[in-house]
């Protein structure tokens, strides 16, 4: 009797990714692809219908972005387990994911054989990092910087990055000075000021001003 295939759930916004992605996974040996979705909120539902045995995630998407998503899942079903395939590197969110629950962390440029290695790996209970993850995070622990705690609930569900961005609109830099402080693009962080304004109810950087003064995340001076 033949083993019984993994099941795999892919969700990425961008639609030309996500169809790859399912294209490429239904190439390799032993893998079904039981839905695809484009943004987090979607895969949530996808996971609670077919009940995979893993979950395929970028990090950035519109509305519940990937880390949300994998929080929600984990905590939700955790019999299905998530790696995250993206673009991004830094250290921040590669925490942020494996905090949330992530079992694996791929970068786009990964091929199919590494990408179907990793799903196996974490369906079998086993992290699944790139290579130039995994060399991130031992960077970290050699110059003794451990993980961070388990943080305590933040202002309007952001994320540890999210507050690092309007902490620093809150200090008055543009969105190109905050992308050199982070080590990340402009584009990037203009995606993180969307998302901060959406979950804070905030229309525009003065308001983004007053409202890291009010948490705290800037001190008066």
């Amino acid at each position: 009797m033949s083993e019984r295939p993994l099941r795999v759930i892919v969700a990425d916004d961008q639609t030309v990714v996500r169809e790859g992605l399912v294209t490429l996974l239904g190439l390799a040996d032993g893998i079904e692809v039981v839905g695809a979705a484009a943004d987090g909120e979607a895969a949530c539902a996808l996971v609670r219908e077919h009940a995979p045995d893993v979950a395929l995630l970028d990090l950035q998407m519109p509305g519940v972005d990937g880390v949300e998503a994998t929080r929600r899942i984990r905590r939700q079903h955790p019999g299905t387990e998530v790696v995250i395939l993206t673009t991004y590197t830094d250290d921040a969110s590669i925490l942020e994911a494996l905090e949330a629950g992530a079992r694996g962390y791929l970068t786009k440029d990964a091929g199919r054989t590494q990408i179907a290695l990793a799903l196996r790996a974490a369906a079998s209970g086993q992290a699944a990092l790139d290579p130039g993850v995994q060399e991130r995070l031992l960077v970290r622990a050699r110059r003794g910087v451990d993980p961070p705690a388990a943080p305590e609930p933040s202002p309007d569900g952001l994320t540890s990055r999210e507050l690092e961005v309007v902490a620093l609109i809150g200090a008055g830099l543009t969105n190109a000075q905050i992308a050199l402080r982070l080590h990340i693009t402009e584009a990037t962080v203009k995606s993180h000021v969307n998302h901060l304004f959406a979950k804070a109810g905030l229309r525009d950087r003065a308001q983004a001003v007053r409202y890291a003064y009010a948490h705290g995340l800037v001190e008066a001076g």
